[in-house]
């Protein structure tokens, strides 16, 4: 079965979009690519080299070094969907992606955007 044509989609295509929605909202990028890392486990230059190497989103996900355990409490709407009720595995990450990119465009707190569970 073939999956969502998102996936096939090149992560290079879509980081200057968010790139974009922060700074527009006067965030930066060294703030989205920080949420990005936080959810992803890649470095600065792991990152750089899945945007260099045009790597879709299906393979940016699939060579994560390490999702975050904390991803779990990103909660809410994305496109009118409740992202912690996406069934699919993949297109959650993606959406927990928008999410946090969301989050940092709207002005929230890094605090509050690279979640932790309460102590």
């Amino acid at each position: 079965m073939a999956g969502h044509r998102i996936f096939g989609t090149p992560f290079a295509a879509i980081h200057p979009h968010y790139v974009a929605k922060a700074e527009r909202k006067g965030r930066s990028r060294a703030e989205v690519d920080e949420v990005i890392r936080w959810l992803t486990g890649y470095d600065e230059a792991g990152l750089q080299a899945t945007l260099d190497d045009e790597v879709t989103l299906e393979a940016f996900f699939a060579d994560a070094p390490a999702m975050n355990p904390h991803a779990t409490l990103i909660t809410g709407l994305i496109c009118g969907i409740r992202v912690e009720e996406i069934d699919d595995p993949l297109m959650q990450k993606i959406r927990y992606m928008d999410k946090l990119v969301d989050e940092v465009g709207r002005g929230k707190k890094m605090e509050s955007i690279l979640r932790a569970p309460k102590s």
